[in-house]
């Protein structure tokens, strides 16, 4: 029993998942930063407030904090950037790429086998 978690920890997919999970946290950390240090003090900057992700208006004696909100939008349109430009547009053009070496790779059928299709389809026709 042990050694079959062992076998299933130490295969390819699991170890590269549990990579991918480090990266991403530390990713998210990285636009976490940028959005709300970067570009939200940016935003503050223009809008004459020292931290962007605490501002907020007041309506009626109640504080609606939207910075934060801004600051998560920012964070989350950076991180599908990302994956979009880094994951999605390589994918696509490999399969893109794949599908054109298939395509190549499939041999035109031969004169008998293009004779005997004919017949076929005539055969079928007269019934």
């Amino acid at each position: 029993m042990l050694s079959g978690f062992r076998k299933f920890i130490l295969r390819g997919n699991v170890v590269d998942l549990a990579i991918a999970v480090v990266i991403g946290a530390a990713f998210g950390a990285i636009v976490t930063a940028v959005a709300k240090d970067l570009i939200g003090g940016l935003i503050g900057a223009v809008f004459s407030t020292k931290r962007f992700a605490a501002a907020k208006v007041t309506i009626n004696g109640s504080d609606v904090i939207y910075g934060s909100t801004i600051t998560a939008l920012i964070n989350f349109l950076i991180v599908a950037a990302v994956i979009y430009f880094v994951i999605v547009v390589p994918m696509n053009e490999l399969h893109r790429r794949r599908a054109r070496e298939e395509e190549a790779a499939t041999p035109a059928p031969s004169d008998e086998t293009r004779l005997l299709t004919e017949i076929r389809d005539l055969l079928a026709a007269r019934r």
